[in-house]
């Protein structure tokens, strides 16, 4: 360990104390987990569960052991560092999470979950502590509590932190499968929206009634053979409880981000979506929004069969600043091969838009184009895409599919 410089503690744990260190030889910086068991012969730390699980996992979104060093019957793991964990992250937070900066988060996590869970382990511990984060890149840690698909049952009962635990493990179920890491994937979720977590139980009896409190009381036949129901009985027999409206718990949140929390924070094991499936919910493709229009342009491209999408331009500033206007142009995108290039060109700006060269009746184009112009006020004055964006997600509040792209300037 000479060639590490310690430089401060970061965390103490049950297994081992993680610290801040230099590499003396390259100048980086690495997190260095010395663990508190001794280990006298070599293949005893081999066969700890975090570095056999580790060597045989390579992905983006889960951390990076660089090394394994023993010294002096002492073994210390070297990992790449990261600067914040997911809950530090959140403490500090002053204004909620933007629902882009959460979906960049959930997506990061359900990447690193399909590929942990393709390679054919689960985690067992998934919460915001174990989500490490560095210039917004999320990497899951803390693979201490993993365990292989394929093993035999029982497993441990104690899985997870209180908070972010299944409900099969709480009612002490022994045949728990990946799912675990589902639910708690899904309490992060509702966690990142709230800041807060969604079953704060101050017990394992208290957590189900949390939950109880939130999805109601389940049906007890869901549950596997084996699963400690009777944990459950005072709850349900004191008074049936009505699932609560996720919305009113939730207010932030988006009708897709209320849908995949409902489903991955399922009591059925069986009816949560796995990491992959959860990657294809709409809460992860939400550029498109449906649309109800009917406007002659539609009815006239049916006719011919194709289906453009319509596409929303940011144009040019003037040159001076007395000319200065946000001009956005929507127009269609096209999908067949039948369509020209238009020139609109005005005192202030050039733009290019494009419309069905098959339709005769060029009036139609009043549909297709509308623009949209901002003075250089101090009111609405739009100083960069990104506001320009967000105003026009409050204009366009109709049901189709419009794909928004903005053109620098």
């Amino acid at each position: 360990m000479e060639r590490y410089k310690i430089l401060e503690e970061l965390g103490d744990g049950t297994c081992g104390s993680v610290y801040k260190a230099r590499d003396w030889r390259t100048n980086e910086i690495v997190a260095v987990k010395k663990m508190k068991r001794k280990f006298f012969f070599w293949e005893e730390y081999w066969r700890l569960r975090e570095i056999k699980v580790l060597r045989k996992l390579n992905h983006p979104n889960i951390i990076k052991l660089k090394e394994v060093v023993r010294e002096n019957n002492e073994v210390f793991l070297i990992f790449e560092y990261m600067n914040y964990n997911l809950y530090q992250i959140m403490k500090e937070q002053r204004r909620p999470f933007s629902e882009d900066e959460i979906r960049s988060f959930m997506s990061q996590l359900l990447h690193g979950l399909n590929h942990l869970h393709r390679s054919g382990y689960f985690h067992r511990d998934l919460k915001p502590e174990n989500l490490l984060v560095t210039n917004d890149v999320l990497k899951i840690a803390d693979f201490g509590l993993a365990r292989e698909v394929s093993s035999v049952p029982p497993y441990t009962e104690y899985v997870s932190t209180r908070w972010y635990r299944a409900p099969e493990v709480l009612l002490q179920s022994k045949l728990y499968t990946p799912a675990v890491d589902m639910w708690a994937a899904g309490a992060i979720l509702a966690e990142l929206f709230n800041l807060s977590p969604i079953f704060p139980g101050e017990s394992e009896i208290d957590q189900l009634f949390k939950i109880c409190c939130v999805l109601g009381t389940p049906d007890l036949t869901i549950f596997a053979e084996g699963t400690n129901a009777s944990r459950l009985y005072g709850i349900i027999n004191y008074e049936k409880i009505l699932p609560a409206n996720l919305s009113d718990i939730i207010p932030n949140a988006s009708p897709e981000a209320i849908d995949l929390i409902q489903q991955l924070c399922s009591w059925d094991p069986s009816r949560r979506p796995a990491a992959d499936e959860s990657l294809q919910h709409p809460f992860f493709h939400v550029g498109w929004v449906p649309h109800s229009l009917r406007d002659p342009l539609d009815l006239k491209l049916s006719i011919m069969g194709a289906k453009p999408t319509l596409e929303l331009k940011l144009s040019d500033f003037g040159a001076e600043p007395e000319d200065c206007f946000l001009g956005l142009t929507l127009a269609v995108k096209p999908s067949v091969p039948e369509f020209d290039v238009v020139h609109d060109v005005s005192q202030h700006t050039k733009e290019d838009s494009l419309f069905c060269s098959g339709l005769e009746d060029h009036s139609g184009r009043s549909v297709v184009q509308a623009k949209f112009r901002a003075s250089c006020s101090e009111e609405n004055f739009f100083s960069s895409p990104s506001k320009a964006s967000n105003y026009l997600d409050s204009l366009l509040k109709c049901q189709g599919k419009f794909r928004i792209s903005l053109l620098g300037y």
